[in-house]
């Protein structure tokens, strides 16, 4: 595919590009192409005038992907400085889809809005509305009101929580669909009062999480009726830190991978881990789990690409 010809673009598009420095895992072989645009109508046009039989992938700031060894055979996007605004008219913020979480939630908590289950969760707003993120019992489809995309085709559609269909750490869009900003409601608070939460947030993350390590958060949903919904029905009597755990499978490793000792929920690459030993740990991780406890974990983590070649 790298040889095929693009459309004609004013962002920048750059042709076997290694992705694994734009993960937070620091794995992953080249991607055919990968399309940064300079804004939402460059975008469009690209999308628009792009063979339809090209695969597209959205990718974020890579915070919670693992891109096998062997790369990608699409057209990954990445948006960049054209989509990271951030406004706040009452107590509704809108994000482009590229601003961080993070960033997202301390302007909102500065103009006196509360949307700070945000501030402790990694990556950017457009990866939070399509993995439905949440944190502390709150979760990005309490809040969405509603969500801007670029279809496949290049046309520009308006996506309400319904048309998202959210559920646990999951949404549904379709296949080659870019998100490029949301809007969101926020409880009124005291600025200093939201500020004083995130705080709180961060020293209890940075206590039990291992922050400092190239990880890409939580690796296993929650198993299925033990998720922090955060909602009446909410149970908390399984976690999948606690089943991986109780397994004996806090600290395991496979090459350069390791299950932090800090959190046993947490992937880590110690230093040289391929994609594929942090995928291959992630699976005996499943394995050992069922065995021990008849507990199926699903991947939290998107797992894209092709495996290296033999």
């Amino acid at each position: 595919m790298a040889a095929m010809t693009m459309p004609a673009v004013r962002g920048t598009l750059t042709p076997n590009r290694a992705l694994s420095d734009l993960t937070w895992l620091r794995v992953g072989g080249p991607a055919d192409w990968l399309f940064q645009p300079a804004d939402e109508d460059d975008l469009k046009a690209f999308l628009g005038a792009l063979d339809p039989s090209v695969p597209v992938f959205p990718m974020g700031v890579g915070s919670n992907l693992i891109v096998r060894d062997g790369g990608m055979r699409a057209v990954v996007i990445r948006l960049g400085r054209g989509f990271n605004a951030i406004s706040v008219e009452g107590t509704r913020v809108t994000a482009g889809a590229a601003a961080l979480d993070a960033h997202v939630a301390r302007r909102a908590a500065e103009a006196g809005v509360d949307l700070t289950f945000l501030r402790t969760i990694p990556g950017s707003i457009g990866g939070a509305v399509r993995m439905n993120a949440g944190c502390y019992g709150s979760y990005t489809a309490d809040h969405l009101i509603q969500a801007r995309a670029i279809t496949r085709q290049g046309d520009e559609m308006t996506l309400t929580p319904d048309d998202l269909q959210f559920g646990y750490r999951q949404s549904h869009l379709p296949e080659g669909w870019v998100l490029t900003e949301a809007t969101f409601e926020g409880m009124s608070g005291d600025p200093a009062d939201l500020a004083a939460r995130m705080e709180d947030q961060l020293a209890k993350r940075d206590a039990t999480q291992p922050v400092k390590d190239r990880s890409a958060g939580s690796t296993f949903r929650n198993p299925a009726g033990y998720s922090s919904t955060g909602w009446a029905d909410d149970t908390h009597e399984m976690k999948a830190w606690a089943v991986i755990d109780a397994a004996g499978l806090r600290g395991a490793t496979r090459g350069g991978a390791i299950m932090s000792p800090k959190h046993p929920n947490f992937l880590v690459n110690m230093g040289g881990a391929s994609a594929a030993d942090l995928e291959g740990l992630g699976e005996e991780v499943r394995k050992k789990v069922f065995q021990d406890s008849g507990v199926l974990l699903e991947w939290e983590i998107m797992r894209v690409g092709e495996p290296a070649p033999e």
